[in-house]
């Protein structure tokens, strides 16, 4: 982009393109009643399962990332009728993942490459992706997603019930900051190497007031100022190869929430290094973490699996089969359906 032959700036930049502003995508794709009911009633519901309110117990799950508009929605309507049947004991909420984290290459998301041939099509992207939101809390099922960019919140998080801050940016101030003005319940990470000391210096960062760069509706770079988050929590995810949902963990965990005065309650992701980087164990993760709540682990309040409607993975292709992941692997509805009946069975013998 730099031409000059004393040109000190933009040397590695092509090009630079306007990025539609969040005021419009939202124009495009408005929010209906329905939309905001569901997200309003997930979000209280979620945030009284996380103060002990609500005895009930979520689950966030979905395919690990959304790259076709058809399954997703098929995924969601039969989420639907499945969060129908569980609703005394379970609050089910669909993972809708648009951005991708990469420590190398590969596909960074729906946002980031919507057409999945490289062609980076960002504000079709965003687009895109507020439409699929707006199209599955229509119907009455609640979204969690996973903040990654700093900006794409003020694009899509109006329709957001969850957070996620991945393991991988749990660390990142931006990402401290942002989540403190996040409007719904945020659940940090433990990172790659399994340490949990950095999600809760997360969490205490996150819930305090915070003073940060970003963007308004307009998109106008603006100085944001929040209040903190009052719903932090953290996530075991297992790290370098080592789960961390058994009970010693799990009991780790509970006193080190203790002395940093922090929420204790947490969410297990049942896929990533608690199932060993392979999908097929993601049941077993869960059933042993039914099986601690029954026995009385008052602290165990979520879950998040990796599901889609087939089982597996594929590689990014011009052809790609129906309804299978193009990023980490998942278990296929059937099976995620008769986890969550058993869970739901066994949670009712408990009250």
């Amino acid at each position: 982009m730099a031409s000059e032959k004393n040109a000190t700036e933009n040397l590695n930049v092509l090009s630079l393109s306007p990025l539609v502003t969040p005021a419009d995508v939202r124009k495009m794709v408005p929010s209906d009643a329905h939309s905001i009911k569901t997200v309003v009633d997930s979000r209280n519901a979620i945030s009284s399962i996380l103060q002990g309110k609500d005895n009930r117990k979520f689950v966030i799950m979905g395919p690990c990332s959304i790259h076709d508009p058809i399954s997703a929605m098929e995924y969601s309507k039969r989420l639907r009728e499945l969060a129908k049947e569980v609703d005394e004991t379970l609050v089910l909420v669909m993972r809708a993942y648009f951005e991708k984290p990469r420590t190398t290459l590969g596909w960074k998301g729906y946002i980031n490459d919507p057409m999945l041939d490289n062609s980076f099509q960002m504000n079709e992207g965003l687009i895109r992706a507020r439409k699929i939101l707006a199209d599955i809390t229509r119907m009455g099922v609640p979204v969690a997603t996973e903040a990654l960019e700093p900006i794409t919140p003020q694009y899509l998080f109006d329709l957001v019930s969850w957070t996620a801050i991945g393991a991988r940016t749990t660390e990142s101030q931006t990402h401290r900051e942002l989540a403190s003005g996040l409007s719904s319940p945020v659940g940090f990470k433990n990172n790659t190497d399994g340490n949990i000391d950095v999600a809760i210096n997360a969490m205490m960062s996150a819930s305090r007031p915070h003073h940060f760069l970003g963007i308004d509706q307009s998109g106008q770079t603006s100085i944001i100022s929040t209040s903190g988050n009052k719903y932090c929590h953290l996530i075991l995810r297992g790290g370098r190869e080592r789960p961390n949902y058994d009970s010693v963990s799990l009991s780790i965990a509970r006193e080190a929430l203790l002395k940093a005065k922090l929420n204790l309650r947490l969410v297990v992701d049942c896929s990533h290094d608690n199932s060993l980087k392979d999908y097929r164990n993601q049941p077993r993760v869960f059933m042993d973490c039914l099986s601690q709540i029954l026995k009385g682990n008052e602290e165990l309040v979520g879950f998040m699996l990796e599901s889609h409607i087939n089982e597996g993975s594929q590689t990014l292709a011009k052809e790609l089969k129906y309804g299978i992941s193009i990023t980490d692997g998942c278990i296929n509805f059937k099976t995620s359906s008769e986890m969550i009946l058993e869970a739901h069975r066994e949670l009712l013998k408990r009250r």
